[in-house]
């Protein structure tokens, strides 16, 4: 087609940015994944505990992550932590509207800060800590939050959300079923620096770390 969104260049853009900015985004998540388990890693068995009861010894497979609510809020508490894009894209209102008393017409450009979410402290039980229990329930199964929103909202969400979230569940669990991750010699998990770059994108400091192959 032609006309309207739906065209060749269209889908090309879409799927470039797939490729270009989906693959810096879940690449810096492992990292801060990575990291956050080095530092907690009373967290990294217990999840290596839920990989070895669903998983076994088998390649990991989407289906599993309905079976494994631990590792699930887990990497969704790396998302919440870690809050990659805290400025998110520019988006643009498509009509006239007042939001909390400010006029805002059609067609301005506005920049929705996922940090005032991500961090809420009215949302959030300890919305500046690494907590998974902020998705998980007394029973220990999996709750959704509407306050989880790293991948923006509304109409102009990104169109990598379930690619994204398939790609962290297998490489995450793969990683951790093969690999214990530690600190290096000589560095403790008090010493590592949990302070993310500042940038359009907010990756982990530079770090070393042990991967372990876990018998």
């Amino acid at each position: 087609m032609t006309n309207g969104y739906f065209h060749n260049e269209n889908l090309k853009a879409v799927v470039g940015n797939l490729f270009a900015a989906g693959t810096e985004t879940t690449a810096t998540t492992l990292r801060w994944a990575i990291l956050l388990m080095m530092k907690y890693p009373e967290i990294q068995r217990k999840v290596q505990e839920e990989i070895a009861k669903v998983i076994g010894d088998l390649q990991p497979r989407t289906e599993h992550r309905a079976e494994m609510p631990y590792t699930d809020a887990v990497i969704h508490e790396v998302q919440r932590f870690a809050n990659i894009i805290p400025t998110n894209l520019p988006h643009a209102t498509t009509m006239d509207i007042t939001f909390k008393g400010f006029f805002i017409p059609k067609g301005m450009q506005i920049v929705p800060l996922l940090s005032s979410v991500l961090h809420d402290e009215s949302q959030w039980e300890k919305p500046h800590e690494f907590y998974p229990e902020h998705f998980l329930d007394s029973e220990g199964k999996f709750v959704k939050k509407d306050a989880f929103l790293p991948f923006s909202a509304g109409r102009r969400v990104c169109a990598g959300e379930n690619l994204a979230k398939m790609e962290l569940f297998l490489f995450f669990t793969s990683l951790l079923q093969r690999f214990a991750i530690q600190p290096p010699p000589g560095t403790s998990k008090d010493d590592l620096d949990l302070t993310p770059v500042v940038g359009f994108t907010t990756p982990p400091m530079p770090y070393k770390t042990c991967a372990i192959p876990r018998s």
